[in-house]
């Protein structure tokens, strides 16, 4: 039998080897996991394809409506609109702000005082935000610069994963935010966690 033009695997020990479906037609020995058996008592041995194998094995995605293909990340990561970089280019905050806000990260800003903590300008003194520059997904720093061919100095473009806030620019929203997000923390933490009287109680 020719499907798309390309014959259908057919089963060896079946005579003919093919059963009619809704989609078509499938061999017939594609019904057993490894092996089936015939009318006749014969067995084939069959070879799932790779996603029906990690089908079987459970390493499939959970929500069908989000997509886990590289090509159609990439192209909603490169193009997202401005509201939405503005989460992606968030950046942890220093141990200090941490225990202070009970808040791991928040988006960055202009005027944020920050580290880098990774790539070639690790270490380097703690500098203010000059510009979050959202097209490219890269902030400038004050004394991160490199001198060109022409001696002329540019701000060097760092990405918000690879630095640490140490000093937040406090406004009235982002204070609404910081405390929201600290908010939410702490109901997450208490969810779903067994209190010492509820133990107590079931070990009585």
């Amino acid at each position: 039998m020719v499907l798309g033009g390309r014959k259908s695997p057919a089963c060896p020990a079946s005579p003919g080897g093919e059963r009619p479906t809704g989609r078509g037609i499938e061999p017939q020995c594609v019904l057993a996991r490894t092996e089936s058996t015939n009318a006749s008592g014969s067995t084939c041995a069959v070879s799932f394809p790779p996603a029906i194998e990690e089908t079987a094995a459970g390493n499939m995605k959970l929500n069908p409506f989000v997509t886990s293909s590289r090509r159609k990340n990439r192209k909603r990561h490169f193009n997202a609109p401005s509201h939405i970089r503005r989460k992606i280019m968030s950046s942890p905050l220093s141990k200090e702000l941490r225990q202070k806000y009970n808040v791991r990260s928040m988006p960055i800003r202009k005027d944020d005082e920050v580290q880098v903590v990774r790539g070639h300008y690790k270490g380097q003194q703690i500098g203010k935000v000059v510009q979050v520059y959202r097209k490219k997904y890269v902030i400038y720093i004050e004394r991160v610069q490199r001198e060109k061919a022409n001696g002329t100095t540019v701000h060097v473009g760092i990405h918000p994963s690879k630095v640490v806030i140490t000093r937040l620019k406090l406004d009235k929203d982002r204070k609404k935010i910081l405390e929201r997000k600290a908010k939410s923390r702490a109901d997450g933490k208490e969810k779903g966690k067994y209190k010492e009287e509820t133990i107590e109680k079931m070990q009585e």
